[in-house]
């Protein structure tokens, strides 16, 4: 065994055989040091004792530098990083936590088996190309990087891993910009079965997301008196409750919607749904929504020489309304501050993102420049009378 004061020392490991009896030493040389009081022996997996000294010096710079080190660190695999990541998302009770099985099995589809410490940026470069080669979104490779880089960030934190590697994300160019006019919104709503209409006019009006703040709603979250409809803290995704003031277009359906479930109630069917289809809460309505955007116009279908149809599609989606009523707000002066608690934003990138703009500065501004040019006119009539 041979050592240097202060930073451990460096040795090959031997046993007695049992059959002869003879002392055996290993032709591995092993390195041994203290990390806050404690000793840790780690295999240099080299015949060189040279190369055990090399590895007990960067053992000591990255204790010098804060970072994690020992056996836990090298033996740490993508399946420990998954179970951090798993064990995170239940923690946290995410939305999501149902859907990333699917993304771990795209995941070990290459990295099962693999050690931490050897999933490195080129070999997630090669895992980029893969799922391209597979077909895969962009937008749904960037999900499955970033979920790999949170297992990597959860290992930091318990120190299971030494370091990170860098994780590009692909450039993503699939920003809808779907918006609603009055006019199309109408004719829409025209068509829609009319226990989804009020859903419509709700999330037309308030931008909120339909599925999860919408169509959860129940009675007590709607205060006719007062005039407000709630969502409690913890039900959105910001976590940040919300109330939405209930302007005429929005209290007449809701008005509606409530003496229907009232008329129900008179019938014994009992629900504890504010939108729902005779008592049972609504929890999709894509081909109705399909079939009403067909019908006004906002929407295509194909049919083979039978009649049969073979492709339906919609020129908007439900969360249009979401960036309408931001443009609505933004159009009637509403100040940002109170658009964004209104609809949920925290942030202006939304209105970035969709270059969404108040039309009256706008205009404002066309003025302005208007007038900028008849100034320059009436400067240059004058030169060029004289140039003639």
């Amino acid at each position: 065994m041979k050592r240097v004061k202060g930073m451990g020392g460096v040795y090959q490991p031997s046993y007695r055989d049992k059959k002869t009896g003879e002392r055996v030493t290993v032709p591995t040389w092993w390195i041994y040091y203290n990390q806050r009081g404690k000793q840790i022996k780690e295999s240099s997996r080299s015949t060189k004792e040279s190369d055990a000294w090399r590895l007990l010096k960067k053992r000591h710079g990255e204790i010098d530098q804060g970072k994690p080190v020992g056996p836990d660190v090298t033996r740490t695999t993508f399946e420990d990083l998954m179970e951090m990541l798993k064990d995170d998302y239940a923690a946290n009770a995410r939305r999501s936590t149902a859907k990333l099985q699917t993304t771990i099995d795209h995941l070990a589809a290459v990295f099962a088996m693999d050690k931490a410490q050897d999933i490195t940026t080129d070999r997630i470069s090669k895992y980029v190309k893969y799922r391209k080669g597979e077909k895969a979104a962009a937008a749904t490779i960037n999900l499955e990087l970033m979920r790999l880089s949170r297992g990597f960030t959860l290992a930091l934190r318990a120190k299971k891993v030494a370091s990170k590697p860098h994780i590009p994300l692909l450039a993503v160019q699939n920003t809808r910009k779907g918006f609603f006019e009055i006019e199309d919104f109408k004719r829409v709503l025209a068509h829609l079965p009319e226990e989804i209409k009020p859903v419509a006019i709700t999330a037309y009006v308030t931008g909120w997301r339909v599925k999860s703040e919408i169509l959860s709603r129940q009675p007590s979250h709607l205060d006719l008196k007062n005039g407000w409809l709630r969502l409690e803290p913890f039900e959105t995704k910001n976590d940040d409750g919300r109330n939405f003031p209930l302007t005429p277009m929005l209290r007449d359906a809701l008005e509606k919607q409530v003496r229907k479930t009232e008329a129900l109630r008179r019938e014994g069917i009992i629900t504890p749904w504010l939108f729902h289809r005779e008592g049972k809460q609504i929890k999709n309505f894509r081909w109705a929504w399909i079939t009403a955007c067909i019908k006004a116009g906002l929407g295509s279908e194909t049919r083979d020489i039978n009649g049969r149809r073979l492709k339906r599609s919609a020129k908007r989606i439900p969360h249009d309304f979401r960036r309408t009523a931001v443009r609505n707000l933004e159009r009637a002066g509403v100040p940002r501050s109170t658009a964004k608690k209104l609809v949920g934003h925290k942030t202006d990138s939304v209105y970035n993102r969709y270059a969404i703009a108040d039309e009256g500065m706008l205009k404002e501004a066309a003025l302005k420049l208007a007038s900028l040019h008849e100034a320059d006119e009436k400067v240059a009539a004058p030169l060029k009378a004289v140039e003639k």
